[in-house]
C-alpha cells in the first residue's frame, strides 16, 4: 500500500511529505523519525497518527472491493437496436427463428442441440439454471456448437477459461459468477475444479475457509471466501468415461457425427470461400448483436407454471429426481424466453408485490419435444456414441447374415472387419467394443495366444427414430384448466406409457389419460447369452400414431 503521506503542524505551519509504504514496518519508522524531526513533535504521536491513518485505508480499500465486485457492468441498447430486440422476442415462430439465425451464424444442423443450449443458456437468469455437456469424438464440432450458442449471448454475462485449477474457482470473487454463463472448453482442463463445479451447481454456493498471514501481526489467521451463484455451466468432452456425479447434473448434448453431417459442413466451408459466404459474415455480426441486445432485455422473472401437478415423469431411477428438474427447468427457460409474450402478473405476499408470467401449453410441447431426444439420451446406459456403433454393428451383422444365409447369431467379426465397414478409427473402436463387450452386447471369441480375436453381436434391438426411453407426457386432466378445445385430444405429442404392476405409483401415474401416440425405442429388445437364447422382452406398450 504505497502513499504520499503529509503531516502538517497548524500551529507553526511546520510539515512533512514523503512516499511510504504502509505495509512496510522499517518504512514507518524511518517516516516517522524524519516526520518527528521536521515538526519537533515526540514521535509517538506521529506513530499514533500513521496507525489510525493505515486503517483508515484498509477500510476505504475494502468498501472499493465490495463495490467493485457488486456492480454490473451496464450496456446500454439503443433506440433502434431495442425495437428490433423486442421485434425478435415478440415474434410468433421464436424457437424456428433462433434456429435459423444460429444457422446463418456457420452451424449446419443440429437444430435439437443448438435450441437447447440457447434455452440453457437463457436460463442463467433463473434460480435454478440448467448445465450443458456437450459430448463427442475430436474434432467432431463440439466447441463450434458451444462457440455458436455463446456467441448469441452478452459478453457481460459470459465468462470462458479453457482451464481452471482446483482452488481457483472460490476466489473469483463473491459476486462475479452470479446469473452468468461459465463456459469450460474441456473438460479434462477443469478435472481439479470438479469438486467445486458440482457444489455451484447443486448448492447455487461455495465458500472456504483458508489459511493467511495478517499484514500487520504476521500471525496466520483464518478467513473465509465464499462464491454466489447461481451460474449456467457450459462444458464440452471428448471422453466417454465422464464423471458420474457431473454427468447427472448435465443435460447431455452429442454432436452428429454422420457421413452426411461432414458432407453438409464440407459444403458450407466451401460456401465460406465464395461471395455469398463473404456476404453471409457480415450478415453473422448483424445477428450476433440482434441475439445479445434481445438476452439484455430478458427481465429475470419467476416462472409459474400451472399445469405442474397435471405432468408425470418416470421414476424407476433414483437420478430421475435430478431429471425430473432439469425438465421442469426447461420447461421455466421457454417461458421467460418468450417473457415478451405472456402477461406480467402480480401477487402480493407479506408485504411484497412479486411479479410473474405463466407457462402456457406450447411451452411443454415444445420442452417435450426438445426433452424426448436430450433427456432420452441422457437416459440411456451407454454413451450416445457407443450406441451409434452399436446400432451400426447390427445393421452390418445383418446384411453379413443375408449374405452367408445363416442365422445373426452366427456371423463372427473382427474389429478390423468394422474398422473397413464404418471407417472409425481404431482407437474409437477399441474403447467402444471394450464397453459393449462389458455390457454384454457382444461376446467375446478367441483372443488367446496364436488366435483372432473375433466377436459375436448378442443384441437384437431395434431403435425406433434414435429416440430413446423418455417418459414424459403431455398435459393432461381438467379441459378447462389446461385450455384445451373442446372435442380436441389431450396430447399432441408422443409419449410413454410404461406397463407394470398398478401398485407402483410413479409408473401408474402414466396410464393417465393416455389416448394418443405412443413412443418408445428398443421396442420387444431380445439380449441373447452365448449359446442359449432368452428373450427378454420389455414391459413396455408401443403405438405409433
Amino acid at each position: 500500500m504505497k502513499v504520499n503521506v503529509q503531516v502538517r503542524d497548524e500551529s507553526t505551519g511546520g510539515f512533512h511529505v514523503d512516499s511510504l509504504d504502509m505495509y512496510n514496518a522499517r518504512g514507518r519508522q524511518t517516516y516517522v523519525a524524519t516526520a518527528a524531526l521536521e515538526l519537533a513533535c515526540e514521535p509517538s504521536v506521529i506513530k499514533r497518527e500513521c496507525g489510525r491513518l493505515l486503517l483508515m485505508l484498509e477500510q476505504k480499500q475494502d468498501a472499493a472491493q465490495r463495490q467493485a465486485e457488486q456492480e454490473k457492468p451496464s450496456v446500454t441498447v439503443s433506440g433502434d437496436d431495442e425495437a428490433a430486440a423486442l421485434e425478435l422476442l415478440k415474434s410468433p415462430n421464436l424457437a424456428e427463428r433462433i434456429v435459423n439465425d444460429l444457422a446463418s451464424c456457420g452451424v449446419v444442423g443440429e437444430s435439437t442441440n443448438l435450441l437447447t443450449g440457447y434455452l440453457a443458456a437463457t436460463s442463467r437468469k433463473l434460480d435454478k439454471p440448467l448445465a450443458v455437456l456437450i459430448q463427442s469424438s475430436s474434432a467432431a464440432g463440439k466447441s463450434s456448437l458451444m462457440d455458436a450458442v455463446l456467441g448469441l449471448m452478452p459478453e457481460e454475462e459470459r465468462i470462458q477459461y479453457s482451464a481452471m485449477t482446483g482452488q481457483s474457482l472460490y476466489y473469483l470473487g463473491e459476486t462475479s459468477l452470479q446469473h452468468k454463463i461459465l463456459a469450460i472448453s474441456e473438460e479434462e482442463g477443469v478435472r481439479q475444479a470438479a469438486y467445486a463445479l458440482k457444489l455451484l451447481q447443486s448448492d447455487g454456493e461455495l465458500k472456504i475457509a483458508s489459511t493467511g498471514k495478517n499484514e500487520q501481526s504476521g500471525e496466520l489467521v483464518t478467513r473465509e471466501y465464499s462464491v454466489k451463484g447461481p451460474v449456467m455451466l457450459m462444458l464440452t468432452t471428448t471422453a466417454i468415461d465422464v464423471d458420474e456425479e457431473l454427468l447427472n447434473r448435465c443435460l447431455v448434448l452429442t454432436v452428429n457425427e454422420s457421413r452426411e453431417q461432414t458432407q453438409a459442413i464440407h459444403a458450407l466451408q466451401r460456401h465460406n470461400q465464395t461471395l455469398e459466404g463473404l456476404l453471409a459474415t457480415s450478415e453473422k455480426g448483424y445477428l450476433t448483436a440482434l441475439h445479445q441486445n434481445a438476452q439484455r432485455l430478458l427481465r429475470p422473472l419467476k416462472v409459474v407454471n400451472p399445469f405442474a401437478h397435471q405432468l408425470t415423469f418416470l421414476s424407476d431411477k433414483t437420478r430421475m429426481r435430478r431429471d425430473h428438474m432439469k425438465y421442469l427447468t426447461l420447461i421455466q427457460s421457454i417461458t421467460l424466453l418468450h417473457q415478451y409474450q405472456r402477461p406480467v402478473k402480480r401477487v402480493q405476499h407479506r408485504g411484497a408485490w412479486l411479479e410473474y408470467i405463466e407457462v402456457e401449453k406450447s411451452d411443454i410441447e415444445l420442452a417435450n419435444r426438445l426433452a424426448h431426444e436430450v433427456l432420452g439420451r441422457t437416459l440411456d446406459e451407454m454413451p450416445p456414441q457407443t450406441r451409434t456403433l452399436l446400432v451400426l454393428i447390427q445393421t452390418m451383422v445383418k446384411r453379413r447374415a443375408g449374405e452367408q444365409n445363416c442365422k445373426p447369431c452366427e456371423v463372427r467379426f473382427t474389429r478390423r472387419d468394422i474398422r473397413d465397414e464404418l471407417h472409425w478409427s481404431d482407437s474409437q473402436l477399441k474403447n467402444h467394443c471394450l464397453r459393449l463387450v462389458e455390457m454384454e452386447y457382444l461376446l467375446l471369441h478367441g483372443g488367446s495366444r496364436g488366435h483372432l480375436l473375433q466377436y459375436e453381436l448378442l443384441w437384437d434391438g431395434v431403435v425406433d427414430g434414435g429416440n430413446y426411453l423418455c417418459g414424459l407426457l403431455n398435459v393432461v386432466g381438467d379441459e378447462r384448466k389446461s385450455g384445451l378445445e373442446e372435442g380436441k385430444s389431450a396430447s399432441s405429442l408422443a409419449q410413454v406409457r410404461v406397463k407394470s404392476d398398478p401398485e407402483n405409483t410413479a409408473l401408474s401415474q402414466a396410464t393417465q389419460g393416455l389416448d394418443g401416440p405412443q413412443v418408445c425405442p428398443e421396442p420387444n429388445a431380445v439380449i441373447r447369452e452365448k449359446k442359449k437364447a432368452v428373450t427378454a422382452v420389455a414391459d413396455v406398450e408401443v403405438k405409433h400414431g
